[in-house]
């Protein structure tokens, strides 16, 4: 299958929005080195449903797009509000993002059936994680976009938690683009303790990559990890600011 066009740099109830047919249909990805990245028949299966979801109950938007680039991997350093969060950063793309998850929702049946068929990379907060960092870099190699929430930790509305190092480790192992993103609205459609996803509005922002200078920062293990932490807290709160800006009533 050819790889569709370009994604547009916003996505919303406009005539420039992706189709429902344009959802389904999943990007062949040519990676240098490694063919074509071609997601799975259970990953496309479900994006679509999902999509029509997310695009008709909670009515997501999303703008920078265009910074993404098909031909290579990328990191995702993503705000984290709601149980929701994987789905919106990843669901109007038509590739695949691999996110780490914690391993215990892998032996919820069912759900960790589907994880394990979804691209999503087991991470345990108690043993080492160099197995799933290895995982990670391969996936990027691979020509996948690995998602992150470097919160550790779902926060609420713009505030945004101090960041955890972890994702260093995988920035640091690679030259794929790290990409900032912000979500926000989430955590009204699915709270904390909530069951079921309510009607409305969620907006996300993909922002620009970051520079071969600020990568470069974050590659420098001499550098002090709190203060690289809180570069990337800023360019995804930057995101976040302006999803919660699409959110308010234009005049």
């Amino acid at each position: 299958m050819d790889a569709p066009p370009s994604s547009p740099s916003s996505v919303s109830g406009n005539p420039q929005a992706h189709s429902a047919s344009d959802a389904a249909a999943a990007v062949n990805i040519a990676v240098p080195g490694h063919g074509f990245l071609r997601p799975n028949l259970v990953w496309r299966v479900l994006h679509f449903p999902v999509y029509l979801l997310c695009r008709s109950w909670i009515r997501i938007e999303a703008r920078g797009m265009e910074h993404l680039e098909d031909s290579k991997g990328g990191v995702f350093l993503i705000n984290h509000q709601s149980l929701l969060d994987p789905i919106i950063a990843a669901v109007l793309l038509r590739r695949p993002v691999s996110f780490l998850a914690r391993d215990s929702l892998f032996r919820i049946p069912v759900l960790g059936w589907i994880l394990r068929r979804t691209y999503v990379i087991p991470i345990s907060r108690e043993a080492a994680r160099g197995g799933s960092i290895r995982t990670a870099i391969e996936r990027l190699d691979e020509g996948f976009i690995v998602g992150m929430f470097p919160e550790g930790t779902r926060s609420s509305g713009t505030d945004i938690r101090k960041f955890r190092p972890g994702f260093l480790a995988v920035i640091r192992r690679t030259e794929q683009p790290v990409y900032p993103v912000g979500i926000a609205g989430t955590d009204n459609c699915l709270p904390r303790g909530a069951w079921f996803v309510r009607p409305g509005r969620v907006k996300v922002v993909y922002g620009a990559p970051l520079s071969p200078e600020e990568t470069q920062q974050l590659h420098d293990s001499d550098r002090d990890d709190a203060e690289l932490c809180e570069l990337v807290r800023l360019k995804v709160a930057e995101c976040v600011q302006q999803a919660a800006g699409m959110l308010q009533p234009t005049s």
